[in-house]
């Protein structure tokens, strides 16, 4: 088993100025199960691919334990790579399929088919070993493609969305054994994928990349409750924080009539007279005309017990050109959490007030968490 440390590792494809993935820093532990999530192009894929020598180095250092791996070859890292589309060998079987890096290796016979059927009992394929892939379903497939990485006994997993080609029932499922396994063999774990809910349940811990840089690596919990900027606190969660931006009054914010309370000590290093306010979908209550923020009720999703209301809501930042020209505050999308036996209707107007203590400020002008 081994850390992983990227230092200042940075990615620059020939023929772009901006780097891919720039000066990234993340150091993993001995054992820990790391999630890279970001949008698509944010450079996730490209940095796992640096950490198994697919992708060059063009600043920076990684290191495997106390090894330097930046310019070794893939073959002398010791990783083994899961990829999105299995890259299973068709005409081999799955006994043959999860021994044949071992068999390139030059290792015994016997100690390959004593890997294999280890291998094959933790992720119950035993009955399929004799099996070619085109026999198996796409999830037995994906349990083949990580025998395969299980059997060489790597220092470090390298998992590039290997759920993606899978049913949503099966990523479920599949993510919940990926994760137990990884606890129960305890080998360092470095996971890309772009669906945020999948980062949340499978990671000890998360980075998040946007245009290749790191925004913020943290527990799934610290990030859910302590986004560092604007961009983590719209994208970690699910349904998405609501994001709203208001003046700042005496006392604390200004919200529909009234004044939301922030102290002042938060405020202090705002740029402005206005601040991007956060709020979760379950941190809302209904309220009275003028307590809240009005929101127009535009689609209202029942599950049972809780109800979804997805409207849109105005910007409560008065700026001095609306006044001044008198038209209209620019419109957010708005999502609230709400009681599923008594919702309110398509086309309504509710008011929607954070409860105490359960907001986020967010500087407007460059997007930074204020406050602790």
């Amino acid at each position: 088993m081994a850390t992983v440390k990227f230092d200042e590792a940075t990615r620059i494809y020939p023929g772009n100025d901006i780097p891919s993935v720039d000066k990234l820093n993340i150091d993993i532990a001995d054992g820990e199960f790391l999630v890279l999530v970001g949008p698509s192009g944010c450079g996730k894929s490209t940095s796992l691919r640096m950490l198994a020598g697919l992708e060059e180095v063009n600043d920076g250092k990684i290191w495997i334990g106390d090894r330097d791996v930046t310019n070794l070859s893939p073959k002398d890292r010791d990783v083994a790579m899961v990829f999105q589309n299995y890259a299973l060998y068709p005409h081999m079987t799955v006994a043959d399929n999860m021994g044949f890096a071992l068999k390139i290796a030059g290792v015994d016979k016997s100690e390959i088919t004593k890997r294999v059927k280890e291998a094959a009992k933790i992720l119950d394929l035993e009955p399929y070993l004799e099996r070619k892939p085109k026999a198996l379903s796409g999830g037995q497939r994906q349990r083949v493609a990580m025998g395969r990485a299980i059997v060489r006994q790597p220092q470090v997993f390298l998992m590039d969305e290997p759920l993606s080609n899978l049913d949503a029932k099966l990523r479920v499922q599949t993510r919940t054994q990926i994760a137990s396994l990884q606890r129960r063999l305890g080998v360092t774990t470095v996971y890309v994928t772009h669906d945020q809910i999948e980062a949340m349940t499978m990671g000890d811990r998360v980075a998040v990349l946007k245009d290749g840089i790191l925004q913020q690596c943290d527990t799934p919990r610290r990030m859910y409750d302590h986004p560092n900027n604007v961009f983590v606190a719209g994208f970690i969660g699910s349904p998405a924080m609501n994001l709203l931006d208001v003046a700042v009054v005496d006392g604390g914010v200004k919200l529909g009539t009234g004044t939301y309370p922030v102290a002042r000590d938060h405020l202090k290093d705002a740029h402005g007279r206005s601040v991007t306010m956060g709020v979760r979908p379950e941190d809302l209550d209904l309220t009275t005309e003028g307590n809240g923020i009005p929101v127009v009720v535009d689609v209202v999703e029942e599950l049972g017990a809780d109800a979804y209301i997805y409207g849109t809501a105005k910007d409560a930042h008065q700026h001095q050109d609306y006044d001044e020209s008198g038209g209209d505050l620019p419109e957010r999308p708005f999502i609230a959490r709400v009681d599923g036996r008594r919702p309110p209707q398509k086309g309504e107007t509710v008011y929607l007030a954070p409860k105490e203590g359960h907001v986020h400020m967010f500087d407007t002008e460059n997007g930074l968490r204020l406050g602790d």
